[in-house]
């Protein structure tokens, strides 16, 4: 069984959705994963914040405006009268249901279960395209297996036992089709696994159904050497092991969510990453091989916050890193980068949410200096093999650019820099002539950059 996840953009139309039926197997079953139709995420949280704000007359007519721009996609979608008017009856239940929610009275709660509507019509409308074609379809409802712990982690076991359940009592499907992103909290409310969700929901998915295969489908072809929106003549990435798309995602490769990765290496669940617009091209496949291949891409991760934590003694005391530490442990905020000196750690986290109460519990014995506004240059390779050379190309490279940080050593698969937001284009452009997708190491290349 294959795992297939389509995002917004290849659900986006009457005419994407008619499209992605002729990309399912025809020799196997599969599960369909969708992310809500494009924009519609967006204006559902537009709809929730007008309605926090107590704007309910606004709230509805927004919510009147999407509804409408369904309808016309019914309309598009469907051969039959009959489908037709199948649609525009599901479609109107649930906006009805989400202005009652308005009407009866909003609260905060409400919110995750409105923005979930939006792929819960994508998958609905999918369903019944499939049906009027006369495919054997199945919808389960990600709600019904989709469920993370008390720490926000997939609920592996509750998810394996409920998915294959209710895979079993459909068994004459050869498409199961359901929502990516939304899932249920421990407490059993509606939730959802954040954005870009849905390439994490169809990576659990193919987990819990020991999958042959996860198929991440978008409208790019597969992960490319530099981010293609600041630098002209990328190419895609035909395989990556693991650790480096992992690694990629990580630090701002938009094409895949961050958590990808894990569920299906943990199966040795080959992922593959297609184009819907281009499904000719072979797209970029990640598997556990290694291919010993040099410098194979760059990504930025924008949104950073660089914290500067000066011991107040002279030299760092027995326990100081223990202490930093507990103080983000404490608030549940991750670090990507650190680097340390005698009587100072620096160290970046991109949540900021508990920013004030970090930086308030440090200074009480430390100062801190805090610095917003950064940017995390990821460059992806192998740099195991030989490590000869490539510090180097990357730091000659980018040469012109201010670096705040650097991280070397620490991962097999990249090297990273901290610099100011505003030089991410220019140092994205840079390090594009350092990118070898063929060899190694370029010796003569290493050499003029070394006498630079």
């Amino acid at each position: 069984m294959k795992v297939l996840k389509f995002g917004g953009t290849s659900v986006g139309s009457a005419e994407r959705i008619r499209s992605i039926a002729n990309l399912l197997p025809n020799n196997e079953p599969c599960v369909v994963v969708l992310s809500a139709m494009a924009g519609t995420t967006n204006s559902l949280i537009d709809i929730t914040n007008e309605a926090i704000n107590g704007k309910m007359l606004m709230a509805i007519e927004k919510t009147k405006k999407l509804e409408d721009k369904y309808i016309s996609t019914i309309e598009k979608l469907y051969e039959t009268k009959t489908y037709r008017n199948r649609g525009e009856e599901f479609v109107s239940e649930i906006f009805q249901q989400i202005i009652r929610k308005f009407i009866d009275g909003f609260t905060d709660s409400n919110s995750r279960e409105i923005v979930a509507f939006g792929e819960i019509l994508s998958t609905g409308l999918f369903h019944m395209y499939l049906t009027e074609l006369g495919k054997k379809s199945a919808y389960i409802s990600a709600l019904r297996f989709m469920r993370t712990d008390k720490d926000k982690e997939p609920d592996y076991f509750y998810i394996e036992e409920s998915i294959d359940r209710a895979i079993s009592t459909n068994p004459f499907a050869q498409v199961y089709i359901t929502e990516g992103f939304i899932c249920r909290n421990s407490i059993g409310e509606i939730d959802n696994l954040g954005r870009g969700g849905s390439d994490y929901t169809a990576a659990i998915i193919g987990n819990a159904v020991n999958a042959t295969e996860v198929q991440i489908w978008t409208d790019i072809d597969g992960l490319h050497n530099n981010d293609p929106r600041f630098v002209e003549n990328t190419t895609p990435l035909r395989s990556l092991s693991y650790d480096e798309a992992a690694e990629l995602a990580y630090f701002g490769a938009k094409i895949l969510h961050p958590a990808t990765i894990q569920p299906c290496r943990v199966k040795g669940i080959p992922v593959l990453l297609k184009n819907t617009l281009q499904p000719e091209d072979e797209g970029t496949l990640i598997t556990a091989f290694h291919n010993p291949q040099g410098i194979k891409a760059i990504a930025a991760k924008d949104g950073i916050t660089a914290i500067n934590i000066r011991s107040s003694r002279m030299l760092l005391a027995y326990g100081f890193l223990n202490k930093v530490f507990e103080v983000f442990n404490h608030y549940k905020t991750a670090v990507d980068m650190i680097t340390t000196s005698e009587v100072a750690i620096s160290l970046t986290i991109d949540n900021t949410e508990n920013l004030t109460a970090i930086t308030k519990q440090l200074s009480a014995f430390s100062s801190v200096d805090v610095e917003q506004n950064q940017t995390i240059i990821c460059i992806v390779g192998d740099f195991v093999a030989n490590r000869n050379g490539y510090a180097a190309l990357v730091f000659g490279a980018l040469k012109e650019i201010p670096i705040r940080m650097i991280s070397y050593g620490g991962s097999n698969n990249n090297i990273s820099v901290l610099i100011d937001s505003q030089n991410k284009v220019k140092a994205l452009q840079a390090l594009q002539g350092i990118v070898d997708n063929s060899t190694v190491i370029n010796s003569e290349l290493v050499a003029q950059t070394i006498n630079y």
